[in-house]
């Protein structure tokens, strides 16, 4: 009866529903807090080169705290490793309160580190709702949580001024507002997780596994389960590692550096928001397409797609120089990165056994992290060394390498598959 509890339709939309609604509410929360990081950054510290000092200590945080709450997650639970991450949130958004009121730099900072592990704790939410359905619908799963995101990003910015306002009314400064919605909203989805993921994610992916898995994998169940090195032998996990990891870098690489472009051909901030939007939208907005595309053709077929996408938006970033191309250009983007990173993902699930999911998918948190942190970093100084032409030809570098990647990849699955059947 237990295990038929844990298999029931009403529990897994429960789990996604919840896990749906806490990451939403997360990631606005971070949209509104992060809109203005470098401004305080560089107020806390008195000088412009330090701006991007406490959005440089959150990406930190995302890459160190990504395997250890994995590997908790795997010990005590799903809803174990995700009420702490919203709690390190919480905690963190009252610590950059206090410290932008007390003028401290290195409180500031803190709070933003404790953001940054909030944060590769909730994109694991994915992975959790992936984990609790069944394995043909894992990848809109998936899907459904990175779509989220498109309700975070229009969300997240509208809550800056308002809370600004209520801050002030309140005797703090104005500066304030976004960490102090960010610290609500990380308690709201404490609360949520705590309250209402049950029962366990973990529990269920186990039934699951029961039910529909194969006897190997059942075999496998009472294992320790493989380390992050072994199971970087197995090709799904390389294939999946290299389309999370290249998508994150090519997007975060040029699309940190577009507004510095923009700039430089006289673009004003109206035209730069409308790209930021466009990118956005590009991102989350068709995630439930992917799902639906990932179940139609396959995994490696949709991070393919991606390869490309993002391939022909770094060969067009040079061709047009205009607000509405640029700004359609950047909408490629994030397309691109939606199909590799919603395949990529949906593979490294399926490559997993249950009991080594939560450890080796953190560990994927920290070196998509690291990705986007070396992005981020690298395009500036590409960008001012050979202009946008060199950009261009360093993502659509990235690009070609994922998709070779990946059909190499689905050849030597089709050859496999000859051999066997012959």
């Amino acid at each position: 009866m237990a295990s038929t509890n844990l298999l029931a339709p009403s529990t897994r939309r429960r789990i996604t529903g919840t896990l749906f609604a806490a990451h939403t509410t997360f990631v606005a929360a971070q949209i509104a807090s992060f809109t203005l990081l470098s401004i305080i950054g560089a107020q806390l510290a008195g000088s412009d080169a330090s701006a991007g000092i406490p959005s440089t200590i959150s990406m930190v945080g995302r890459a160190l705290a990504g395997y250890p709450i994995g590997w908790l997650m795997d010990k005590l639970g799903r809803r174990t490793g995700l009420s702490l991450g919203y709690l390190l949130a919480l905690i963190g958004g009252i610590i950059s309160v206090y410290s932008i009121g007390q003028e401290s730099l290195i409180g500031f900072c803190l709070g933003a580190g404790l953001a940054g592990m909030a944060r590769s704790t909730s994109e694991q939410s994915r992975y959790i709702a992936a984990e609790a359905e069944l394995p043909d619908r894992r990848a809109k799963a998936i899907g459904l949580i990175v779509a989220g995101g498109t309700i975070a990003a229009v969300v997240g910015p509208l809550f800056v001024r308002p809370s600004g306002i209520v801050m002030t009314g309140l005797g703090f400064l104005e500066a304030t507002g976004p960490y102090a919605v960010s610290a609500l909203l990380s308690l709201i989805c404490l609360i949520l997780v705590f309250t209402l993921l049950r029962p366990d994610p973990l529990m269920v992916g186990r039934a699951i596994e029961d039910e529909y898995g194969t006897p190997a994998s059942k075999a496998q169940r009472n294992e320790k389960g493989r380390t992050f090195l072994q199971a970087l032998i197995d090709p799904r996990v390389k294939l999946a590692l290299a389309a999370l990891m290249i998508s994150q870098f090519v997007m975060t690489y040029l699309m940190v550096i577009m507004p510095v472009h923009m700039n430089h051909h006289n673009h004003g901030t109206g035209a730069i928001s409308m790209m930021i939007s466009s990118h956005s939208l590009g991102m989350y907005v068709f995630s439930w397409l992917t799902g639906w595309l990932i179940e139609r053709t396959g995994r490696v077929s949709v991070i393919v797609l991606g390869g490309v996408t993002l391939a022909l938006s770094a060969i067009f970033t040079p061709v047009w120089v205009g607000a509405i191309p640029l700004s359609a250009i950047m909408f490629i983007v994030g397309l691109g990165w939606n199909f590799a990173f919603i395949a990529g993902s949906s593979l490294l699930s399926d490559a997993l056994t249950q009991n080594e999911r939560g450890r080796i998918q953190g560990a994927s948190e920290t070196l998509i992290a690291v990705a986007g942190g070396t992005g981020s970093l690298s395009s500036g100084l590409v960008f001012s060394a050979t202009g946008v032409m060199g950009l261009s030809g360093v993502g659509l570098a990235f690009s070609a390498a994922l998709l070779v990647a990946a059909l190499l990849w689905g050849r030597t699955q089709f050859v496999t598959t000859l051999a066997s059947d012959a």
